[in-house]
């Protein structure tokens, strides 16, 4: 598979998907706590519009903190850039070869995936995202950067997917959509609405 063609295809999709969106939708919160849809879009324009070494600068003001520096330009992007701006951005940067310093061009095509979700979910829009596309991503989240970064403990649980067959784990099963799956192994909640299984119960004892 060829990731960066798999990313090109995913931004074109999210570029397509928010020009069609109106300003009240452009409002609407996304699984991503404390951003709008606009917010979220100005998220994903990061790695084009900002160096490698401005990052870091941040990043070392922020004591290391990306949370707080994705947050900084988010608010900030999404207050300057207009919605038409940010799609044009997005689209022709669809084949950009970014990637985060030691990361794979899994984690990009995770990004631009799950924040893809991030927006749809609320706002009702399906995405058919193909079965193999989906568990590079999953693949991503359930990997041990991924779950430091979210701080996520599935240890002694299984994770399948119902609808790609996908598994991850020993233990009771959580099962449910590989799209639900790929959310809550990304640290959202919501993802396990959709799901089921004697491993829920885990979950959500930690």
């Amino acid at each position: 598979m060829d990731l960066l063609t798999e990313i090109a295809v995913e931004r074109r999709a999210v570029a397509d998907m928010l020009e069609s969106l109106t300003d009240t939708q452009w409002d609407t919160p996304t699984l991503s706590a404390g951003w709008t849809v606009h917010h979220v879009a100005a998220h994903l324009c990061m790695p084009f519009r900002y160096s490698l070494p401005k990052i870091m600068w941040r990043m070392v003001k922020a004591r290391g903190d990306f949370n707080k520096v994705a947050d900084q330009v988010a608010q900030a992007d999404a207050a300057k850039l207009s919605t038409s701006e940010l799609v044009e951005i997005i689209r022709r940067n669809a084949d950009h070869k970014f990637k985060p310093p030691g990361a794979g061009y899994d984690a990009p095509l995770s990004d631009i995936v799950v924040h893809g979700l991030d927006i749809r979910r609320p706002l009702g829009i399906e995405r058919d995202i193909p079965a193999e596309r989906i568990s590079v991503v999953l693949n991503s989240a359930a990997g041990p950067k991924a779950r430091k970064f979210y701080g996520n403990d599935i240890s002694g649980v299984t994770f399948r997917a119902s609808d790609t067959g996908w598994t991850h784990g020993s233990g009771p099963e959580v099962t449910g959509p590989a799209q639900d799956l790929a959310l809550f192994l990304s640290g959202r909640n919501a993802g396990l609405d959709r799901c089921n299984g004697d491993g829920l119960a885990v979950l959500k004892s930690r």
